[in-house]
């Protein structure tokens, strides 16, 4: 058997960062990155320059300054002697407000649109396709003009509730009023509260609903649990056990004791003066912004769902359908949880949007993260860029938040290959 002797390994050279194929991809990213960081820096470095010149150097105190302005739509306690910090959350609060809302009607209205548009009923679907094409081909700031404009002028003041001779009533046996000025909605109220407890001196979050979201948690993961033990029966024996009223009692007789031990009940809105009082306040405003942002939205979730699910073989249908389900429970068990997969990667982006562009609602006077820090508070200090940083950082954040929980679940709910 011949032997060869080892080869000379190469000398390496510098040349051989531009000659050499191995090495030339590497240098010419490194160098890229070098000039880019260079001009980073460079832009950096000369806006503060420029600002420490102007007598506007970068720095944050501003925000323990007295902001001095109200709001007109808080989640937690706000006065105008609070500080900027305080007002910035409390716009982000409503942002975040604004954002969940209107992604959960979006998807619940997308998602129902998308199937609809697949209707054999030729007027169903034409009205779905209607629906469609109108809210997707006009911007979504008009709609939320619009959709303010309608609760303007359609809905009475609340002086057409008082006397005798009122033009108006309220809805759901006196508990709900509807009014030009917002909608005042029944809240929330226990007599044996569990109390707040404050998160660095900034806001107070409630115990009882700390208290309410730990026992619906248990229960739900009590019953994924019980879900997964029926799953490991029906596998092994093909009959499955009735659970339904066991899953549905772990969730809700917990959540019963916790309310009635904290003594649970409702405080109704009550017409004193000019306005009402008690009860929980929903302005004009954030109820327009919401249904704008909401069914702009669903326009183009429901044009995903439904390219979801003509991604779906027609076998697939026929099939379940051979096995005797009615088309409602194919839809919901066969299409729907395979339709996912093709579903939830654009749903990502939509979501993001909807988030975005709840910006627009200065437009209407509602006070989010936008109409605070990136509004009054930079108007009255003149902290421009500051006020811009932090806002990009807000977004940015949330962003995060949002694709990082969705790609969870994309990743649960794809299909894994062997």
């Amino acid at each position: 058997m011949t032997s060869h002797p080892d080869l000379p390994r190469e000398t390496f050279r510098l040349r051989m960062l531009i000659f050499d194929t191995r090495y030339r991809s590497l240098t010419i990213q490194i160098v890229t990155l070098a000039g880019f960081m260079l001009l980073v820096s460079w832009m950096i470095s000369n806006t503060v320059q420029n600002l420490a010149e102007l007598g506007k150097p970068i720095e944050f105190g501003f925000l323990g300054n007295q902001a001095q302005y109200d709001i007109n739509q808080t989640l937690i306690a706000y006065t105008s002697r609070d500080t900027h910090l305080r007002a910035a959350v409390v716009g982000l609060l409503n942002t975040l407000l604004v954002a969940f809302l209107g992604c959960a009607l979006a998807t619940v209205m997308g998602v129902a649109i998308g199937v609809l548009r697949l209707s054999r009923n030729w007027l169903v679907a034409r009205l779905m396709t209607v629906y469609v094409e109108l809210f997707r081909n006009v911007p979504v700031l008009l709609w939320i003009l619009f959709f303010m404009a309608i609760l303007i002028e359609s809905l009475p003041p609340p002086n057409a509730f008082r006397g005798e001779d009122a033009t108006a009533s309220m809805l759901l046996g006196d508990s709900v009023a509807l009014t030009n000025r917002g909608f005042y909605i029944p809240e929330p109220l226990f007599s044996r509260s569990l109390g707040d407890l404050s998160v660095f001196g900034a806001f107070e979050i409630s115990l009882d609903l700390v208290a309410f979201l730990a026992v619906l948690a248990a229960g739900l993961w009590v019953s994924a649990r019980i879900r997964a033990r029926a799953d490991r029966i029906q596998n092994r024996t093909g009959l499955r056990p009735t659970t339904w009223y066991l899953r549905l009692g772990v969730v809700v007789l917990p959540l019963l004791i916790l309310l009635a031990a904290l003594g649970f009940h409702l405080g109704y809105p009550e017409l004193r003066g000019f306005n009402f009082r008690g009860g929980i306040y929903m302005r004009n405003s954030l109820i327009a912004l919401w249904l704008a942002l909401s069914f702009y939205t669903a326009a183009f979730i429901a044009e995903i769902v439904r390219g979801g699910i003509l991604a779906i073989s027609k076998g697939q249908t026929e099939a379940a359908a051979a096995l005797g389900l009615r088309p409602n429970r194919i839809m919901s068990l066969v299409i729907l949880p395979q339709a996912l997969r093709v579903i939830i990667p654009p749903l990502i982006s939509q979501y993001l949007n909807l988030t975005k562009n709840s910006s627009l609602a200065i437009a209407v006077g509602y006070m989010d993260i936008t109409g605070t820090l990136g509004g009054i508070t930079m108007g009255q200090t003149g902290r421009e860029l500051e006020c811009v940083l932090l806002m990009m950082l807000f977004y940015l954040a949330i962003s995060l938040v949002i694709s990082t929980a969705m790609n969870w679940y994309d990743a649960r709910v794809r299909l894994v290959e062997r």
